[in-house]
């Protein structure tokens, strides 16, 4: 059985042949959110629908996290260690400290309730960034039915705690990531629920300040879209996808796909070299060993 698709030779690099595509959880409505925490040897993933954040460990399975969850959708974790979750339950983006305590990032923009903050990831300057599409708020399944009360944005959230808009021009903002070096930033446009509006994924030049410019498209998964994705020490670029997980390029070209079962939602790199690919997808957790390691928190 082949785990993988070459598009371009150069793939090869990046997957080893003889590494499969395991299961290594399942039972779940809707999984997303993986992230890896390397210090405790564990991946903490989002069960959405039914309002738990899980944790999986190599040898010990899944246990309960925590629940309820206020239905977390993406997570991460910052320089400190600590995790960062998007909730769409409570529309807001809040920080777990090392202590166990719960410190709210986020959760208005000049008076108004957030939608469901969706994705996050954090600068090496100590600022959040995230999506706020409109997703958990548009049915009961993901969160609660609700009024939207600002448009779908990407925000930054200085150190200091300002909330500010970094992005406007979307329909519907999903997954986020800076590359390596940090001087782009890629966002991916989902489209409206129940709509038809173009996916894709766009790049931004990111200056010293933060401050973007540029907002091209950078590549459009098919099938599918580019619900969650994650970089690796080589720029490029590791995409959920309706049939896997798309590698692509710096460049923005398809190189080779990880075939997997179920429609996949998001991913992250983890292990003990942080060279092992983990993949929510729909009811269950994937993951591979690849040949890079992944450019990300710890």
């Amino acid at each position: 059985m082949s785990y993988f698709e070459v598009v371009n030779p150069l793939f090869g690099r990046y997957v080893l042949g003889n590494a499969p595509v395991k299961q290594i959880a399942t039972g779940f409505d809707w999984v997303e959110g993986p992230v890896w925490f390397g210090d405790a040897g564990c991946l903490l993933f989002s069960d959405i629908p039914n309002n738990r954040i899980l944790r999986w460990s190599p040898g010990a399975g899944v246990s309960t996290f925590r629940q309820p969850s206020n239905f977390a959708n993406g997570n991460t974790r910052d320089r400190q260690g600590r995790l960062v979750t998007c909730e769409h339950g409570t529309r807001r983006v809040t920080r777990t400290e090392l202590d166990g305590s719960v410190t709210i990032v986020a959760d208005r923009y000049r008076g108004r309730r957030l939608n469901s903050p969706n994705d996050v990831v954090v600068k090496s300057d100590g600022s959040i960034w995230f999506s706020d599409p409109h997703y958990g708020i548009m049915t009961d399944y993901e969160g609660f039915l609700a009024e939207q009360e600002l448009p779908c944005h990407v925000y930054r959230v200085d150190p200091s705690g300002e909330i500010e808009v970094a992005l406007a021009d979307f329909n519907c903002p999903n997954g986020l990531a800076f590359s390596p070096d940090e001087t782009r930033l890629y966002v991916a446009d989902t489209g409206r629920m129940f709509g038809s509006d173009p996916q894709h994924i766009r790049v931004f030049n990111v200056a010293s300040s933060g401050a973007l410019s540029g907002g091209e498209v950078f590549h459009t998964i098919s099938p599918g879209c580019a619900d969650g994705f994650r970089m690796d020490s080589d720029g490029n670029m590791w995409s959920s996808a309706a049939d896997g997980v798309h590698c692509i390029s710096p460049d923005g070209h398809l190189i080779g796909k990880v075939l997997v079962p179920e429609l996949v939602s998001n991913l992250c790199f983890g292990g003990h070299a942080k060279h092992q690919l983990f993949m929510t997808a729909t009811t269950s957790v994937y993951s591979i060993t690849l040949n890079r390691r992944g450019a990300q928190n710890p």
